[in-house]
Formats: structure tokens, C-alpha cells, sequence
């Protein structure tokens, strides 16, 4: 098995060092993020596989933007000028479509239309969602915080208004993310279909695997 130290990795092929780092943490979240322009003339989307939870009470999201000194960051901008975003999950029949988001289009290029995506807009939430996505999340901006080390941008809003469809969510507010047909992100440009394989109790100290042995 390869083993590589950080200097192992700093001397190797930018593009191998690159698909490494970004597979060696497994499957992502697979979401579009939707936004407008300035004007609220211009719609974008964009895949993003750095959506991350940050809280339940309020229901805080979190997600990870590249830096800007050399391109531009049309999601980004458009978060900090409008305060409003969606995030909206990809499916297995839309992922080779959402894929193409990631293309560096002009600003005044409506991705939604160029890459065959339908926006829907909901309960007056002023930026589009996509009108396919099981789950659909409207989100209000509250803060950009700049990581030193890589000059990455940690964007953090707040739950608005939540969409999910009847057949993904149960009773006790489980969801389903294989009755959804929603996928994953591998590295920058692999998808995987999602299967639910197990469901656990809540885990206390006295029911995990090892306590009765320990008891004896």
C-alpha cells in the first residue's frame, strides 16, 4: 500500500496530488447551490460538495468557496450582495447535467438554462430553487469567514424555508436519501448512487457493542 509524507505529496503531479486529497475523505453531498445577480437578472447554479451541517437550533449550513484573488466566484458574490442562496439536492437523473455547473462561465450566463436545469421559485423566497431536487433549502447569509491557510471562504446561513418530498421523509423525520435516487460526490467528478444499509438506535454508553462483555 502507497504511503505519502507532505513532501511526498508537495513534489508530486498537481492533478494526481489534487484527485487524492479531494477522494481520500469518500463520498460527499451532492448539491446545487442556486443564486442571482446583483440586479436579480442573471440565475446561477453551481455544484458543491462541501455542503456541511453546523447546527439544528437554528438550523445552520455551512459550505466551502475556493479563493477569489485569480477567479472570480460568481456564487459567492452573488451570496454577498443578495443575502439569499438555495441549496438543493442532485439526483441520479440530473447529476451528469448539475456536473456541468462547474464550468467557468461568464457572469452573465444563466446556468440554469445552459445546463438544461428547470428553476422553480417558492413562497416568494426571493432566488430560484431547482424544481427537481427532493430536498430544496432556501438560506439567509449571516456570515463569511476566511480560512488563512488556503484562503478558502467558510459560508454560513441560516434555514429559511424547507422543501422535501412526501416519499423521502417518515413520521419521525428520518429521510431517505435511496428513495430520493439522490447522489454522492467522489473526489471532483465521480457519482455514486446512495443505498441505505443499516439503521441504529440512538448510541448510550450502556448499549454499545462492547458493554455487556465489560459487565461480565
Amino acid at each position: 500500500m502507497p504511503k505519502y509524507n507532505n513532501k511526498d505529496l508537495k513534489k508530486m503531479d498537481r492533478i494526481k496530488r489534487l484527485n487524492i486529497i479531494n477522494g481520500i475523505t469518500g463520498v460527499k453531498p451532492a448539491n446545487l447551490i442556486g443564486t442571482l445577480n446583483k440586479k436579480h437578472e442573471i440565475q446561477n447554479c453551481a455544484i458543491m460538495s462541501s455542503i456541511v451541517h453546523l447546527g439544528s437550533d437554528p438550523g445552520l449550513i455551512g459550505f466551502i468557496s475556493r479563493p477569489t484573488a485569480e477567479i472570480r466566484r460568481h456564487t459567492l458574490e452573488n451570496i454577498e450582495e443578495n443575502g439569499f442562496y438555495t441549496i438543493n439536492s442532485i439526483t441520479n437523473d440530473i447529476a451528469k447535467r448539475a456536473h456541468y455547473t462547474s464550468a467557468k462561465f461568464e457572469d452573465d450566463i444563466d446556468e440554469f438554462e445552459r445546463c438544461n436545469l428547470e428553476p422553480e421559485y417558492l413562497s416568494e423566497f426571493p432566488v430560484p430553487f431547482v424544481k427537481t431536487s427532493p430536498i430544496k433549502i432556501g438560506m439567509r447569509h449571516l456570515e463569511s469567514v476566511k480560512i488563512e491557510k488556503n484562503q478558502t471562504i467558510l459560508i454560513i446561513g441560516e434555514i429559511k424555508i424547507l422543501s422535501i418530498s412526501d416519499l423521502i421523509i417518515d413520521d419521525r423525520g428520518y429521510i431517505n436519501l435511496e428513495k430520493g435516487n439522490i447522489c454522492g460526490i467522489g473526489g471532483l467528478n465521480q457519482y455514486y448512487k446512495l443505498e441505505k444499509t443499516h439503521e441504529y438506535e440512538y448510541a448510550r454508553p450502556e448499549n454499545t457493542p462492547g458493554f455487556k462483555k465489560l459487565g461480565n
